[in-house]
């Protein structure tokens, strides 16, 4: 399985929209830049077709060493969740998308 890079979204984008490399990485560079802030500051990122970013926040729980077995306290942290588009599932999934009006996330 082949995994896509950042170096890879640049080149997509230098071929595809005929910037120069350094543009196209540049450009690249501040939409995760954005999206990264974004999330830092709480919010979401909502990209329509594709699927929402957010920021989960989780308590703090005692979880178990399953080594020993022993309780240990898990501090309370934020967590980062992606939650697919309609749309996207059914790309993935190679069936027709859904209807228009329907929740597109």
């Amino acid at each position: 399985m082949n995994t896509i890079t950042r170096a890879h979204l640049a080149e997509s984008i230098y071929a595809q929209v005929g910037l120069s490399r350094n543009e196209s990485a540049d450009l690249l560079e501040t939409v995760l830049e954005r999206m990264a802030t974004a999330l830092q500051a709480g919010e979401s990122v909502k990209i329509s077709g594709f699927g929402t970013f957010s920021v989960r926040q989780k308590g703090r729980r005692i979880g178990r060493n399953p080594k020993t077995g022993v309780e240990v306290p898990i501090l309370p942290r934020r967590v980062l969740v992606f939650r697919p588009s309609q749309v996207l599932k059914a790309h993935v999934n190679h069936a027709p998308p859904p209807s228009e009006g329907g929740d597109d996330e």
